[in-house]
């Protein structure tokens, strides 16, 4: 019996617009009525999510968020289980890396504010402020605190652009970082202690839950983690190849009731 579905945010529960289809919201109401755990597991903050919670009747202090990709563990009310970040040094490396190689970037920080020193804003960056319900701060690196963490940083550009600097940027980074290509046009920097698997494995832990009772649903590589130590493992049909050979199953796409074919088969 599951007992916990971790779900990826965007283009896994919501559709291509954004938004979350009439079929998703009465089907995981159904399992949280059933004290099943429903876990959003995202690359954005609680901020970006939380407005998709509160639609989905996900408000409880027993239900869980993982944010910033695995970089925080919280209750879905704001309580930190678990949170990491990278390191200043790391934090500058970056900068530089986005002035020498014209590739635009931007930190996120533990209160979920946009960060960049690049003076023209792309939009990509834009719109990740948008989605995260946040604004967009220009700031050189030595102009924040000393004590400001930062959670994770992300190349957000075009996706020729990523395309060109994605295999470089983990030369450069991936030895002391979990680097990942979240989507088309984010190529994120985390803690390398961080990523949805290892944040999976802490609830499994912290619930006491066997991994049988344990479904992950996703669309990309960064959800290939959290996969790996789910009991069951759901792709979506618009999900990529390389999340596909790590599927257990392959639902219905974003837009064709994806997630109520997958809790109906496995969960309710």
């Amino acid at each position: 019996m599951i007992k916990l579905v971790a779900i990826d945010v965007d283009d896994t529960l919501l559709n291509s617009q954004g938004r979350l289809l009439q079929s998703t919201i009465e089907v995981i109401k159904k399992a949280v009525e059933r004290d099943i755990k429903v876990v959003l597991c995202s690359g954005r903050p609680l901020a970006g999510v939380k407005h998709f919670l509160n639609e989905l009747g996900i408000v409880q202090n027993n239900q869980y968020v993982v944010t910033f990709n695995g970089a925080v563990i919280e209750t879905v009310t704001g309580k930190t289980l678990q949170k990491s970040g990278i390191d200043k040094a790391t934090y500058e490396k970056i900068d530089q890396y986005s002035k020498e190689h014209g590739v635009d970037y931007n930190i996120v920080d533990e209160n979920s504010a946009i960060i960049t020193s690049n003076l023209n804003v792309n939009r990509i960056t834009v719109v990740q402020a948008w989605e995260n319900s946040a604004g967009v701060l220009i700031r050189k690196p030595n102009e924040l605190p000393e004590d400001d963490q930062v959670i994770k940083a992300v190349f957000g550009d075009e996706k020729d652009k990523l395309d060109q600097v994605e295999a470089d940027v983990v030369k450069t980074f991936g030895k002391e970082n979990y680097v990942v290509r979240a989507a088309a046009n984010f190529l994120e920097i985390m803690h390398p202690d961080v990523n949805k698997g290892v944040a999976l494995e802490f609830l499994k832990k912290e619930l006491g839950l066997k991994t049988a009772e344990v479904m992950a649903i996703g669309d990309e590589r960064n959800d290939i983690p959290m996969f790996k130590v789910a009991g069951t493992s759901v792709v979506m049909e618009n999900g990529s190849a390389a999340a596909k050979e790590h599927a257990d199953y392959v639902t219905a796409s974003n837009d064709e009731d994806g997630i109520e074919q997958a809790f109906n088969k496995f969960v309710l």
